[in-house]
Parts: C-alpha cells; sequence; structure tokens
C-alpha cells in the first residue's frame, strides 16, 4: 500500500495540504488537551498535522511507511519539533523498540487500511503505546474508494468493542462531512483514553519491590539492574514481539556485579542473613576489588587478569540470577516465573574482549515482559528510587544496625565513573594542532584561537552518560547557555552537520572506532541496524526525545 503513496506521493501531498489541519479534525479538537505533550502521527502523510500540532506545542513523532510522502513531509516540518520513523501497522517495531509513552496518538485516515484480522493487535499495541491519561483518536472513512486502494470496511462499533476489551474510556464519538467537498464520502472521529497505565505494570512491581518476601537482595538487584538497563541502554535489546523483550543475560550479569562490587568488596555489607557467602560471590568477583566501575562500563575494552575476573565473575552471577531471583519472582497467586532465563552451558571465561552486545550475549539470554521492560524504561526515574529504599530498608536486619542511613545511601549509590572529558579535549588539541579547524557544534565558530569546552551534549546532570558520542566541542559561552538544559530538536537538526562532521574526524580511526560506535549501539536506539554515523544521530534524535519525555527536561533553543 505504502507503493501507491510514493507513486502518486506529490499529488497527494498538494491534496493534503490543501486543507486545514483546523477544519479536518474540528468534530474532536475540544478535547485536545491544554498542556502539549507527546504525540505520535500514524501515517503521517504529507505532516500537515504534525506541523499543526507541533506548532501548538506538541512534540511529535510522524510514522510514515511510504518513502515519497515521509520525504515530502520532513521537508515540510523543517524546523519544528517533528521527528520522522520509517514504520507502519498493525507491528510498529521500531515505535515499540523505543520505549515511548504518548499523551496523544493519532489516526487519521488510517484505519480502514488495516485488515479486519490485525484490527484487534492493532489496537493493543495502540493502548500499550498510551501514556496513563493518554488519548488515542481514530478517524474512519466510510464510503467507497475512488483510487482502488482496497480499502476495508470499518464500524464505530467494532472499535467500542476492542475499546472495552482494553479498558479504554470512550469520550466521543462524531460525524462529519468529507473535507474535499466529496458527497459519497463521510467521518467519524472517536476519541478515547486510557485511565491508567493500562498494564498491571506498575502494581506489580511496587508488589515486588514492597510486599514480596525476600530472603536476601537478591530480586530488589534484578530489578534495579533492569530498570537501569532500560532506561539507559535501549539499544541493547536483542529483539522484541508482543511477549517478550530479549536482551544480553551477560548485560543482567554485568549491572548485578556492579551493583554487589561495592557493597560486599567495599563496605562489607551483608546481603543476607547469617555469615554465609554468596552464591554469585567466587574467587573471580573477589578479584575485583580494585576495578573500577568505569571499567565495568558497557563499551569497554578488558585484557588480561581483569578480563578473566570479570568474564569469571558474569559467569557466576548468570548462574545465580537463574537459579534464585528469575525462579521465586512469580506472577501474583502463580508459581509461574515473570522472568526467563536462558544460559549458555559451558561457557568459558575470555582473556580479552569488549564488553559489548556481542559479548554478553555469549551468556545467553534474558527474556522481560514487553509490558515490564516499557514500565522499566518509562518510570526509571521513580522505580530506582523505591528499590534504593527498599534494599536500604532491608540490609539493617541483615547486618544487626551497624550503620546509620546515610552509610547505606551512600553504599547504594550507582557507580556510573566520573564526569571524565579529558580524552576528548586531547583530542580537540591534537586536532587543532595538526591544521584542522575544528568548530563549535552548536554556534559553528571556529576553535582554533579560541577557549573551548568539551560539552555533554545531553547534560551529564540529568542523563550520566560520558559516551564518546555525546562529547562534543564547544565555545565557552555556547557551553554557558546550554547549562544543564536539554537542546531542542530543530536545534539539533541544524547542528546536525558539525555534529557528524565531528564524529567523523575524531572518532573513525582506529584507537577509538571500535569503542565509539559500541557504546552508541548500546545507549541509543535503532543504531545497531545500520551502524553508521548517520544512524548515530537518528538514534540521538530518538533518545532526546526518550529524556525530554520520561524527564521532563527544559530544552535549549540556541
Amino acid at each position: 500500500m505504502s507503493d501507491f503513496y510514493s507513486q502518486h506521493a506529490q499529488r497527494l501531498f498538494a491534496q493534503y495540504q490543501s486543507v486545514r489541519f483546523a477544519e479536518v479534525h474540528r468534530s474532536w479538537l475540544r478535547h485536545l488537551p491544554e498542556q502539549p505533550g507527546f504525540a505520535m502521527d500514524v501515517g503521517a502523510g504529507s505532516g500537515r498535522d504534525a506541523a499543526a500540532l507541533a506548532a501548538m506545542g506538541w512534540d511529535v513523532l510522524a510514522v510514515e511507511p511510504s518513502a515519497g510522502l515521509r520525504s515530502l513531509g520532513e521537508q515540510a516540518t523543517t524546523g519544528n519539533n517533528v521527528q520522522w520513523l520509517d514504520d507502519a501497522l498493525p507491528e510498529l517495531g521500531k515505535v515499540r523498540a523505543l520505549g515511548y509513552r504518548f499523551n496523544l496518538i493519532l489516526l487519521s485516515a488510517v484505519w480502514m487500511h488495516l485488515k479486519p484480522a490485525d484490527r484487534e493487535r492493532t489496537f493493543r499495541i495502540l493502548t500499550e503505546l498510551l501514556a496513563p491519561g493518554g488519548m488515542l483518536v481514530i478517524t474512519l472513512r466510510h464510503g467507497a474508494d475512488d483510487l482502488d486502494r482496497n480499502f476495508h470496511a470499518v464500524s464505530r462499533q467494532e472499535l467500542e468493542a476492542l475499546a472495552c476489551n482494553r479498558a479504554l474510556l470512550m469520550l466521543d464519538a462524531t460525524s462529519d462531512v468529507d473535507a474535499f467537498s466529496r458527497l459519497e464520502v463521510s467521518w467519524e472521529a472517536l476519541v478515547f483514553r486510557l485511565p491508567d497505565d493500562g498494564t498491571g505494570a506498575l502494581p506489580l512491581l511496587r508488589h515486588i519491590i514492597v510486599n514480596d518476601d525476600k530472603a536476601s537482595t537478591y530480586k530488589l538487584a534484578l530489578l534495579r539492574a533492569l530498570t537501569r538497563i532500560a532506561d539507559t541502554l535501549p539499544g541493547m535489546v536483542i529483539r522484541r514481539d508482543d511477549v517478550w523483550v530479549d536482551i544480553p543475560l551477560g548485560l543482567v550479569g554485568l549491572y548485578w556485579i556492579r551493583l554487589y562490587q561495592p557493597l560486599i568488596l567495599k563496605h562489607k555489607l551483608r546481603q543476607s542473613p547469617g555469615s554465609r557467602g554468596y552464591d554469585f560471590a567466587k574467587e573471580s568477583f573477589y578479584r575485583l576489588a580494585e576495578v573500577s566501575p568505569f571499567d565495568l562500563r558497557v563499551g569497554q575494552a578488558l585484557t588480561g587478569d581483569v578480563a578473566i575476573s570479570v568474564s569469571g565473575a558474569i559467569k557466576d552471577a548468570v548462574a545465580t540470577i537463574t537459579r534464585m531471583p528469575v525462579r521465586y519472582i512469580t506472577w501474583p497467586g502463580t508459581n509461574r516465573s515473570v522472568f526467563e532465563s536462558q544460559p549458555v552451558r559451558g561457557r568459558s571465561v575470555l582473556a580479552e574482549f569488549r564488553l559489548d552486545a556481542e559479548t554478553l550475549s555469549g551468556f545467553g539470554v534474558f527474556r522481560v515482559p514487553a509490558l515490564l521492560w516499557d514500565c522499566f524504561s518509562r518510570f526509571a526515574c521513580w522505580l530506582e528510587p523505591a528499590i534504593v529504599n527498599e534494599w536500604e530498608n532491608l540490609m539493617p536486619r541483615f547486618d544487626g544496625v551497624r550503620y546509620d542511613a546515610s552509610s547505606y545511601r551512600a553504599a547504594l549509590a550507582w557507580q556510573e565513573g566520573k564526569r571524565d572529558t579529558r580524552v576528548v579535549r586531547s583530542l580537540v588539541d591534537t586536532l587543532v594542532k595538526q591544521g584542522r579547524d575544528i568548530h563549535c557544534v552548536w554556534s559553528d565558530r571556529s576553535l582554533r584561537r579560541r577557549h573551548y569546552q568539551v560539552d555533554h551534549c545531553f547534560p551529564w546532570a540529568r542523563w550520566s552518560n560520558n559516551d564518546l558520542w555525546n562529547l562534543m566541542p564547544a565555545t565557552l559561552q555556547a557551553n554557558a547557555a546550554k547549562s544543564e538544559k536539554l537542546p531542542a530538536a530543530p536545534l539539533m537538526q541544524l547542528a546536525r552537520p558539525r555534529i557528524i562532521s565531528w564524529w567523523e574526524h575524531a572518532y573513525l580511526v582506529p584507537a577509538y572506532q571500535e569503542q565509539f560506535f559500541a557504546e552508541a549501539e548500546a545507549a541509543l536506539p535503532l543504531v545497531r541496524e545500520h551502524h553508521c554515523l548517520d544512524a548515530v544521530f537518528e538514534g540521538m534524535l530518538q533518545q532526546r526525545l526518550r529524556l525530554k519525555m520520561n524527564q521532563q527536561l527544559v530544552e535549549w533553543l540556541g
């Protein structure tokens, strides 16, 4: 079907742009929230609706499978808060991989394209993409297909039944005439709202965190590891379907030992009753006492004794995770495990490797229910403090309250490594000495004779990421003006050629190229599919939207 729209893109673009958003959607606009949020326009076509929503203050993800229309739409919405994505119903696989939740989802003149057999699944997927209180608007076209596009019959009753099954509230259903004055065509607009997260994920996680029996801190460690991975490493997803999200089991093991390394090796805090040791803390784990948390970050290359110790510690950790918390975290009222762990048996330790998706997948696969994964991603800023608080309350039961609360809290602080820009400063200095005219990515001013700063594109104070792709040269003035704000989408688009040029000159060299892509593919969504600088930048745009949506960060307009 997208082929038809690509073949006739110019004519359809002109037709869609000939009528105004307010005219086409007048029947339901009174329900549009006064406070703008995050919107997805599915089947965005010419970008008319996406641009109108952006003009009202919304951040918009425009989803359009037709390459011809999408290209014209991107041109028409340049300078707006509109991010385009090549994806399609019923799957919306790329959108779902991003972990977004939307305050508004609009399907305008799309539903009739769906085969009846695909509609129940499509409606469920759309419901799962709504934020609590989010609104779903679907317009139904009644009348014959005048262009032989294989439309299917639609009905209000069908959508009402689907909404009832997904516990959506129906706010309104209105009829209207055709905006192009076609007498044989009429429209209905149906407006639905999700009263809560609609999944039961939050109550389940709260039960595990607060109420579930805990003979050790293992359940909390697994939940915290998964929360941090979903929040900071969306690119590490191996595959996703309607039910499961698969991630490298070795990644879960890596985060497990990063959580326990300071608690056990540095602060000597008991993590279970009695004086026995821990299933996962064998010889390899205890050899990590002097290893820096920075050396345990995804993307780092390890060799020699450190590599052997880390590899062995991960192997022991995944065995414990599989045998203990995965087995005992169950759906309420059942013996059915919430998570699945599929370790690779007989895995040997490694003497040289990089902590990337390939290596960490070699330990096996860890499976998270898709609804829980999305919950971890969206509510990480709420979930992690809740987990840490319960962990802090649990440890005094095991060690006889030897410390005050601040000591427990300090031991539980996540060690991301330092806010360190020295490597990148050295790169800038070297390139300038070589005669390269390095420019500020934000102002385009030459740094050859200027003092400069190395800027975290996504502010360190809000998202502690010290990856190479996130570090960029900037003038002192631009860095001070940006401060802890998130760069706005139009500003990032303007800076795109300068950012990609910086990456090309600084990182596409033998010393840094492998690390650059390993870090980008782990931290940014949708990068691993293409492995190029353009894909890294597109991943940055998607991550920018995730940060704004999940943390409500203030934007910098330049």
